[in-house]
C-alpha cells in the first residue's frame, strides 16, 4: 500500500495558545511528531498540511513535505467536513494515516503496529482508528448510560467502552472524500493504554502530557513505574 502520514497543523488554537510550536520539552509538539513519522520505513511519505508558513518551514527543514492550506479551511467557522476533503484532496497517496501532534505519547513502534493490523484488517472494516477505554460512570440526560444505579458495578467492570483519541486514524484517500472524515463506516479499534491516549486539548493537557513526555521519551523511564 502507498501509505502517506497526514499531519495537521494550523495557527489560531483556541485554547491552547499556538500550542502546535509553543515549547515543549525545549522542542515543539510539530517537531517532535514528525521526528517519530519520519522514522516510520512502512510510510511513503509524511505530509504537513497547514496555513501557517513558519509551522510549514519547520516541516520543510526536518524533510517532510507540505501543502500550503487555504486561510477558509483554517478558520474557527468552517466544518471540519470540509477541511477533511479539502486535506485529502491535495495528497497524492492511494491510504492516509491521519495523525495529530497533540498526541505526542502515541510512540513510533505504535504507529507501525497499526499499520502493520491495517494492511491485514479483513473487509468487515473499512478503515482503522485509535481508542481508549472508557472507564468512568457515564450520564446523559439526567440517566446513567452504562450502569445499572441500582446495581452499580466497579468501575474496572464496566462496559468496555472506547472513546476515539484521534492520534492516528487510517482510511483510503478515496474514503476520506466520500465520507468527509477521517473515520470510515466501519472502522476497526486499535486501543492504545492511557500513556498514549493522551490528548491535548487544555492547558492542563499541555502540562501533563510535557511532564510524562520528559519522564518516558526523554529520560527513558518505565511508563509503569511512573504510574504504580
Amino acid at each position: 500500500m502507498n501509505i502517506k502520514a497526514l499531519v495537521p497543523v494550523r495557527s489560531g488554537s483556541m485554547r491552547v495558545s499556538n500550542k502546535n510550536i509553543r515549547p515543549f520539552c525545549d522542542s515543539t509538539l510539530l517537531e517532535e511528531k514528525l521526528k517519530h513519522l519520519l522514522a516510520i520505513e512502512e510510510l511513503s511519505g509524511v505530509v504537513v498540511n497547514s496555513n501557517d508558513d513558519h509551522m510549514l518551514e519547520i516541516s520543510e527543514r526536518m524533510g517532510a513535505e507540505t501543502v500550503k492550506r487555504d486561510p477558509h479551511f483554517a478558520s474557527n467557522s468552517v466544518s471540519m467536513s470540509d477541511v477533511y476533503v479539502d486535506m485529502a484532496e491535495n495528497m497524492d497517496c492511494e491510504h492516509i494515516m491521519f495523525a495529530n501532534v497533540t498526541n505526542p505519547l502515541c510512540n513510533t513502534e505504535t504507529y507501525r503496529k497499526a499499520i502493520s493490523q491495517y494492511h491485514v484488517m479483513g473487509k468487515e472494516h473499512d478503515s482503522l482508528a485509535s481508542a481508549a477505554y472508557v472507564n468512568e460512570f457515564l450520564w446523559l440526560d439526567g440517566k446513567p448510560t452504562n450502569y445499572d444505579v441500582v446495581h452499580q458495578p466497579r468501575s474496572q467492570d464496566l462496559p468496555p467502552i472506547t472513546r476515539l483519541t484521534f492520534a492516528f486514524c487510517l482510511l483510503p484517500r478515496s474514503l476520506m472524500i466520500a465520507r468527509k472524515n477521517v473515520i470510515g463506516e466501519k472502522p476497526m479499534m486499535f486501543v492504545t493504554d492511557e500513556i498514549e491516549a493522551v490528548d491535548i486539548d487544555t492547558n492542563l493537557d499541555f502540562f501533563i502530557a510535557e511532564a510524562l513526555y520528559r519522564k518516558i521519551v526523554l529520560e527513558g523511564r518505565n511508563p509503569n513505574d511512573i504510574l504504580s
